[in-house]
């Protein structure tokens, strides 16, 4: 019996002093602050790693509630129908036979009236961003439209007024004659986060206020749309919203319910969505509708300096020391940066604090400010860095307000009149338009026209409304050509000899 307990003892023992043994490892292993896997089976830890993330909380795995945001947003977003009337088609191969001698001399003799073509129309989505009716929107929604349908989302519509477009930005703004309507404050584009979610509330395939979720995938993006226009600013925020054709001028929006973007494209290769959409912050779309809407053209500012990606400029130039900003290449003519002391070669990192990583970003930064503003502008010098304080000009080499240009319709100084279908019998012509008022300042009195003209063709199309002879002109003096020139052919009607009278009116001033 004394025998049996004894052993019985002895295993207890041996059982405790092999479980102290082991906490006492397992402790000394911790403490140690070495995985205790890795140490049993004799490896060790390829890396040395805290055991969990230092700012980590259970919340972040929670879901974000995005319904504040969506209600602040569906009611501040409409859809845009644009229309534009087609040009009556030509007869023949142009020149001559687009005006009708033996029609003006015999008439129609009950020939069947030419096919009017159809107009075009164009849907997309606008933003509300004041409760008096103005509106943002994209400039290629409503680009060379002659009507703008504006819907609400109480179904309500009005017909929209151009207030001013920027194709360098792709803005545009509107207006509306309405009162009390919700609009959507403007955020801080600049505080966004790669990762922070966004929506994106617009009219997709004609579906009026849908909403999308996403997260910022990017910030800074450029050369996205393909295009090479030197003039054009573009710092796009990247996101994976879904959206399509239709949600072009919609809301970009945060979780708090502000306006950070104008959803303006997407990355498709068949034109619906296919991961990645792309909106203008608001940092720069806010100035440039501020500056539509005060001065009916975009104050906009320039620091005078060809700029390069500092990566690809290392290749001809192997004493630049940083590869992120945007490096100076050349000046412009009348440059305030290169007034201010900058250097070929130096590579812009920050203006006024805000770091650049691009030249997108130094886009985004310069766009904010008009000229005059002045800038601090931070840059490196081949490892040196340097500062200094620059005073912006416009594209001109100062500082001057630039003024709205002129329009077609005050260029020409002449008002226009359609003619009633019982006037275009009485004159055996299918089409025209009547000059009614002259103003001896103006080109069309500068040419020679007289009040009473009917004008049947300008730049060989027929015209049958004065705002085609409007749209015309318009076209001709946005166009990159020197020469700016109208031909018009009509007639006048009280002429006994019945001949077609030629006009040609240089737009230059």
């Amino acid at each position: 019996m004394k025998s049996f307990w004894k052993k019985t003892l002895t295993i207890v023992i041996i059982a405790v002093i092999s479980f102290i043994t082991s906490v006492g490892a397992v402790a000394y292993l911790v403490r140690n602050n070495k995985d205790i896997r890795s140490a049993l089976i004799d490896e060790s830890p390829p890396f040395k790693q805290s055991v969990r993330l230092a700012n980590y909380s259970p919340e972040m795995t929670e879901s974000v509630d995005l319904t504040y945001a969506a209600e602040q947003a569906i009611h501040a977003v409409v859809h845009i129908r644009s229309v534009q009337r087609a040009q009556a088609s030509r007869r023949g191969g142009g020149g001559s036979q687009d005006f009708d001698l033996f029609e003006y001399f015999f008439g129609n003799r009950g020939q069947q009236a030419p096919r009017q073509p159809q107009p075009r129309t164009g849907f997309g989505s606008g933003v509300i961003i004041s409760s008096d009716g103005y509106i943002i929107t994209n400039n290629h929604v409503i680009e060379r439209a002659d009507e703008i349908e504006v819907s609400l989302n109480d179904n309500r519509t009005f017909t929209a007024k151009v207030i001013g477009a920027d194709p360098n930005t792709d803005i545009a703004l509107l207006k509306i004659e309405a009162t009390d309507l919700q609009a959507l404050p403007f955020g801080d584009s600049e505080r966004l986060k790669v990762g922070e979610w966004v929506l994106a509330v617009g009219n997709p395939l004609n579906l009026k206020s849908t909403v999308t979720a996403g997260i910022i995938s990017a910030k800074g993006r450029s050369d996205i749309t393909g295009a090479t226009d030197r003039e054009r600013i573009a710092s796009y925020i990247q996101t994976d919203a879904a959206v399509n054709r239709g949600n072009s001028g919609g809301a970009l929006v945060n979780t708090m319910g502000e306006l950070v973007g104008i959803n303006t494209a997407l990355y498709s290769e068949t034109g619906s969505f296919s991961g990645y959409s792309f909106a203008v912050p608001i940092s720069i779309a806010g100035k440039v509708v501020a500056d539509l809407k005060e001065f009916g053209v975009v104050q906009r500012a320039i620091l005078g300096v060809h700029i390069l990606d500092p990566l690809a400029a290392k290749q001809e130039n192997d004493k630049i020391k940083v590869l992120e900003g945007a490096y100076i290449g050349g000046f412009a003519d009348n440059s305030s940066a290169k007034t201010a002391g900058l250097e070929v070669g130096d590579v812009i990192t920050a203006v006024n604090g805000v770091v650049v990583k691009s030249t997108s970003a130094l886009q985004e930064q310069i766009s904010k400010f008009r000229p005059g503003d002045k800038v601090k502008v931070d840059v490196d010098r081949y490892g040196t860095a340097k500062n200094y304080t620059v005073e912006l000009r416009n594209a001109q080499g100062n500082t001057d307000v630039v003024e709205k240009a002129k329009t077609g319709a005050e260029i020409l100084g002449a008002t226009f009149e359609a003619l009633s279908d019982a006037r275009l019998k009485e004159l055996n012509i299918s089409s025209g338009v009547e000059v009614n008022e002259v103003n001896r300042n103006g080109k069309v009195a500068e040419s020679g026209i007289r009040r009473g003209f009917i004008i049947v063709t300008v730049n060989d199309q027929r015209v049958s409304t004065p705002e085609e002879i409007n749209k015309i002109t318009n076209t001709i003096l946005s166009s990159n050509s020197e020469d700016k020139w109208l031909f018009i052919r009509g007639i006048y009607p009280n002429d006994r000899n019945q001949r077609v009278q030629r006009y040609a009116i240089d737009l230059v001033e």
